[in-house]
């Protein structure tokens, strides 16, 4: 009998990565457009250079809210904390090349000390994610802790052994058998690999999380005076 594995989060699953590039990809077609029919680059004060940092504005705040509060509050428990993730990703990709796209290709200023605290968080969440895969999770995203890796090892081994002396006799359930045995070995070493850099991993985690949150808040805090210098400069001194 094979055993129940509950160990989803593995570092070849990108189906976020991809969401999130296919939606650049839409992004930057519509931005060339845009180009095309201005026949100059898009203004940051005009209406597309606006309403595009908006919208990139608003999938970053959802970015930095939405999953740390479904992965903290005991109220919100709407939604897997795994599909959370990925929307967290997601957004904070597509947003911030948004935001990027409406800088009209100046950095000059407080839009160039935005844009850089923009793309260093962007980095960093690209090595937060790299850590995240490295710790084993369960279906809903929340983190196996040691005994429990020890417990599905032990599975996995009763359920090689279990293969092993069921084997048939006939050619096709040998092969069968064989291949269901190497898939079983190849989750078990999975698993010792994991086991062997929980502790690493979880380290490299916590550093990682008192680098990242100051940076985005730094990040908003820039976000929020721009936001009021923009509506000055454009609307109030006018």
């Amino acid at each position: 009998m094979q055993p129940r594995l509950q160990v989803t989060q593995r570092p070849g699953q990108n189906r976020e990565l991809v969401i999130a590039f296919s939606l650049i990809m839409v992004i930057t077609v519509v931005y060339v457009l845009v180009v095309i029919q201005l026949e100059t680059i898009p203004s940051a004060r005009g209406l597309f250079g606006h309403s595009i940092g908006i919208v990139g504005f608003l999938l970053m705040l959802m970015t930095e809210t939405l999953y740390s509060i479904r992965k903290r509050s005991r109220v919100a428990r709407w939604g897997k904390l795994s599909s959370w993730l990925k929307f967290h990703i997601i957004t904070g990709i597509t947003g911030p090349y948004m935001v990027f796209l409406h800088t009209s290709w100046r950095f000059n200023g407080l839009a160039g000390l935005l844009m850089l605290f923009t793309i260093i968080i962007v980095a960093s969440g690209f090595i937060g994610r790299y850590i995240y895969t490295a710790i084993p999770r369960t279906a809903d995203g929340a983190e196996i802790e040691s005994a429990e890796i020890a417990r599905l090892i032990m599975e996995l081994e009763v359920g090689i052994l279990s293969v092993q002396t069921g084997q048939g006799k006939s050619l096709v359930a040998a092969e069968a058998s064989a291949q269901q045995i190497k898939h079983l070995t190849r989750r078990k070493h999975e698993l010792h690999r994991q086991m062997t850099s929980l502790a690493t991993a979880r380290r490299l985690m916590a550093l990682w999380h008192t680098v990242h949150i100051p940076i985005g808040m730094l990040l908003f805090t820039t976000a929020f005076f721009h936001i009021v210098a923009a509506v000055y400069y454009a609307t109030l001194i006018r």
